[in-house]
């Protein structure tokens, strides 16, 4: 695979980090909407840690919250900040908007929307992968139904399509293999028996947005793991403790050689709406940086409310 290959499958796989600075703007983290009461002893509690493992690697609800917007009216406010080199905004696209459908098709009213700076390709085309990722994963997901996760693509959905894809399944389904990741597949599957020994595990008790009793389950590498061992650094899943339902999920992964270099930090946090677990907020930031191609930051916040449910 030539450099030009390789850069073009990172940029559309990851929409990532490149540096260790990293950009304050938003500190993704799912522990900021917790209140933690105490570290628990998960034995005590009738559990072990192949409980949390198998929850967190054969989950499939955490992805079809997604998907289920499809079937509710909801409001939304996007903000993404693109960066330079010295971290000032150098772009800014902001959206405030709600979701309804009439007829069967989905329609948007603009309550707000500005773009400035260095936003599009002379194409109309997102200057930013990043942009592009992120427009496909959460707003595009509102338009039509996205296949489930997994690690190939099928039929004529276009090129970047199976890149996409390998991006849905690292997002939804995290610690497992992710095919095709020139690299860094095996880096992902952080469960397995080689990467295990890189790892903690910490367990803790809460209450996630004032009043959803839930556990804390956060794997974390090892201070002594050496540079390129792991690729995922964190990663903190938020289980409702009646349920033992994903409410939210924080991933930090980096990495970095000849190739590629990133660092990106995202956070993904749910809430019940009359039963349906839905999206409530989407918070990420990072920068990447591949050869042949200009480097990429970029900060998102994205937040979803006054859920309703469409006939």
């Amino acid at each position: 695979m030539t450099f030009k290959g390789l850069g073009a499958l990172f940029l559309l796989l990851i929409s990532s980090v490149a540096s260790a600075q990293q950009i304050p703007r938003y500190n993704p983290d799912t522990i900021k909407t917790i209140v933690l009461d105490s570290v628990i002893n998960i034995n005590s509690h009738k559990l072990n840690v192949q409980d949390f493992i198998d929850a967190v690697t054969t989950d499939t609800s955490f992805y079809k919250a997604f998907q289920s917007m499809r079937l509710y009216s909801y409001s939304a406010e996007n903000s993404i900040y693109i960066y330079d080199k010295k971290d000032r905004v150098s772009g800014k696209i902001y959206r405030k908007m709600n979701y309804s459908r009439a007829g069967g098709k989905p329609n948007i009213q603009y309550l707000a929307k500005s773009d400035s700076g260095q936003v599009y390709k002379k194409n109309g085309k997102y200057q930013l992968y990043t942009v592009e990722m992120f427009d496909y994963l959460f707003s595009n997901t509102y338009n039509k139904p996205l296949a489930v996760p997994g690690n190939s693509s099928k039929g004529n959905a276009g090129k970047n399509a199976s890149y996409k894809s390998k991006l849905k399944t690292l997002i939804f389904r995290p610690g497992t293999k992710v095919s095709g990741i020139p690299f860094i597949s095996g880096k992902t599957e952080i469960f397995s028996p080689e990467l295990k020994q890189f790892y903690y595990y910490q367990f803790a008790r809460g209450t996630y947005l004032d009043s959803i009793p839930v556990y804390r389950f956060k794997v974390i590498r090892k201070p002594s793991t050496a540079p390129g061992d792991v690729m995922i650094n964190e990663m903190t899943t938020i289980f409702d403790t009646r349920t033992f339902q994903i409410m939210g999920r924080f991933i930090d992964m980096s990495f970095s050689n000849m190739f590629v270099s990133f660092n990106v930090r995202m956070n993904i946090e749910m809430n019940n709406f009359n039963g349906e677990l839905l999206p409530v907020k989407v918070s990420y930031q990072g920068n990447w940086d591949v050869p042949l191609h200009k480097e990429e930051r970029a900060s998102v916040l994205i937040t979803h409310s006054n859920y309703q449910r469409e006939n």
